[in-house]
């Protein structure tokens, strides 16, 4: 008898496989199309969020999985321009995390990445960054920055919650 195949499942299943499951043996947790930010557990955002190589490796495993460019030691392998379209969406996506992490700590209000899946936010990573540089995160009023953040430009305003991260990493260990 005959087999038939839905190729639209197929499709969907490799891109899981290819996308996550590199993250699912290195986080032990299950990841789908539809995983957002804030699907991702306290532990895995915080994994994430830390500067250096063991998150940039996480970043490279689900961006090259997802725009099918193979697995993380084939970076070295892509051209010019595909190692900086990996590197810009890791970037973005560190961003996105962080602010995701600021946001579960109240330090900002909702944030434009919030919307998108993982999946998302790599696929259409040049509309999705545009939309999100329009429309930056915001301070919450109850931050004790908030006074002096309210006087500053667009531009600054942007800055000061980057500068934040430090302290926001700190706090966020306490909660794990």
């Amino acid at each position: 008898m005959t087999k038939i195949v839905n190729l639209q499942s197929y499709r969907t299943r490799a891109l899981e496989q290819r996308a996550f499951g590199p993250w699912q043996k290195r986080f032990r947790e299950t990841y789908g199309l539809k995983t957002r930010l804030s699907d991702l557990s306290d532990r895995v955002l915080y994994h994430l969020a830390q500067p250096g190589e063991p998150s940039s490796v996480a970043y490279y495993e689900l961006i090259m999985g997802i725009l099918d460019f193979g697995t993380t030691p084939k970076f070295h392998y892509l051209s010019n321009s595909g190692q900086m379209l990996v590197i810009d969406i890791h970037l973005f996506l560190a961003d996105q995390v962080r602010f995701e992490m600021m946001w579960r700590l109240e330090w900002i209000k909702a944030f434009e990445g919030k919307k998108f899946s993982l999946i998302e936010l790599v696929k259409d990573f040049e509309n999705i960054r545009t939309k999100c540089r329009e429309k930056p995160p915001e301070l919450e009023e109850s931050n004790p920055d908030y006074h002096a953040y309210i006087r500053l430009t667009q531009r600054d305003k942007e800055v000061l919650i980057r500068q934040m991260l430090q302290k926001a990493l700190e706090t966020f260990k306490e909660r794990l």
